[in-house]
């Protein structure tokens, strides 16, 4: 290096260090404010019983493509095709006029964003309340969600027209269900096969539980409805191709006995692999044909009860905490990352549907978060990934000690008691049985 160049660069090193150092100081600056907390608020609800009606469809999503393949952190790779048709499915069930619709979008997630679209859009079929659920298949399109920390963690650049496309697909299947109301009865079922479903980071275990429900009309099945807990990232994440995983594949395993069926996930679990054998999507369609096995075992028998409840309860959020997430000299810039990505409100909801009491949770519950749920409510179970995304929901203690999911958690250690503490009230409201 010539000594003009060693002159120019001691000439800059200060220049240089000053703006490494304001760019340090302003990123650590406190730009999240204060985040009150406040009670919670109903912000609807729905109480009746009687003979059911139900309409069910499927829509298929028509991604923008080329279009980025979510569901994991950088570098993505970019699909063209897809591998197995995405799908939105929706099932209206009805109580004289009463109409409450749930879709579900096979998609990692399902922002705020994305739900209030569907609401707004679908506001002229009459339906009281609507619910938008994600399979959280990690081989889906991404670009739907504006926030920063979901861009960088998992869903990739913000675009328009993925949000758009995902908006459409979920409004049109929600259309259609709508318009095709029959006098059906409800039959519910369970099994349980623990093999199936395994462990993540150390948490609580997985029982494997599996609930079937069956709308049937008198000319068959209108919809089934498996609720059903493990992650959906068999197929692997290098792939240039678009995937539903083993939801998607379930689903169309179960719709070759006629009507349509949603996937709903509960707490967090991971596929097992010592069950079967293959690999990528081989493997996540011998994992479907497992799960659909423990649908059969899952006989149904018709329900006493035709209730029909929804409830929905706004939360006040406890402020982002990066402490887990990031280096301690990065905590302060990491806090405002995920401020400036978080609203500060989210909503729990509570579902009932003849004796099925379910918690609806904006994220991913662990099993033990869902468990103290399931406590405070007296609901029989929990269903994630609805009507927004929060991340993972973790025990109190978990997040003390920094171990489960608490690597993963956004917020700290109150997360759960906020959510917690709008589902009682959501139960209450929707009338849990005691």
């Amino acid at each position: 290096m010539s000594s003009r160049r060693r002159r120019l660069l001691r000439s800059l090193l200060p220049l240089m260090l000053l703006t490494v150092g304001s760019a340090y100081a302003l990123a650590s600056w406190n730009w999240c404010g204060r985040w009150t907390e406040r009670a919670p608020v109903v912000l609807g609800q729905v109480r009746t019983e009687g003979p059911l009606r139900a309409g069910a469809a499927k829509v298929p999503l028509a991604p923008p493509y080329p279009v980025v393949v979510a569901g994991y952190r950088p570098p993505r790779p970019e699909a063209s095709q897809a591998d197995a048709v995405l799908q939105a499915r929706a099932v209206v069930v009805a109580v004289g006029e009463v109409k409450v619709g749930l879709v579900s979008l096979e998609l990692l997630l399902v922002p705020e964003d994305l739900v209030a679209r569907v609401r707004e859009r679908t506001a002229g079929l009459g339906l009281q309340e609507v619910v938008v659920v994600a399979t959280h298949a990690h081989s889906s399109f991404g670009g739907y969600d504006a926030r920063w920390v979901s861009q960088l963690a998992g869903t990739g650049r913000f675009r328009k027209d993925a949000l758009e496309a995902a908006v459409a697909g979920a409004t049109e299947a929600l259309r259609q269900a709508s318009a095709r109301l029959t006098e059906v009865s409800l039959e519910v079922g369970e099994a349980r096969d623990a093999v199936l479903v395994r462990s993540r980071a150390g948490g609580e275990i997985p029982d494997g539980a599996l609930t079937r429900v069956v709308l049937r009309s008198a000319e068959g099945p209108v919809a089934e409805l498996l609720h059903f807990a493990a992650h959906p990232t068999v197929v692997p994440r290098d792939r240039p191709l678009l995937d539903p995983d083993w939801p998607g594949r379930l689903s169309l395993l179960r719709e070759e006995r006629g009507g349509v069926v949603l996937v709903l996930q509960g707490t967090v679990g991971n596929v097992s692999m010592s069950y079967g054998e293959g690999e990528g999507a081989e493997l996540a369609l011998s994992f479907a044909r497992a799960v659909s096995d423990l649908a059969e075992r899952a006989v149904p028998a018709a329900a006493e009860s035709t209730r029909l409840a929804f409830a929905r309860v706004e939360v006040a959020l406890p402020r982002p905490d990066a402490s887990r997430l990031v280096p301690s000299y990065s905590r302060a810039a990491g806090d405002n990352f995920l401020c400036a990505s978080s609203s500060r409100t989210t909503e729990v909801g509570a579902l009932v549907l003849g004796p099925l009491e379910l918690v609806l949770v904006p994220g991913e519950p662990t099993v033990g978060a869902g468990a103290a749920l399931v406590r405070r409510t007296g609901g029989t179970g929990v269903l994630g990934l609805a009507d927004g995304y929060v991340g993972y929901v973790e025990t109190p203690a978990k997040v003390e000690e920094g171990a489960g999911e608490a690597r993963r958690q956004y917020f700290g250690p109150t997360l759960l008691d906020r959510l917690g503490t709008g589902a009682e009230l959501a139960a209450r409201t929707a009338g849990f049985t005691p």
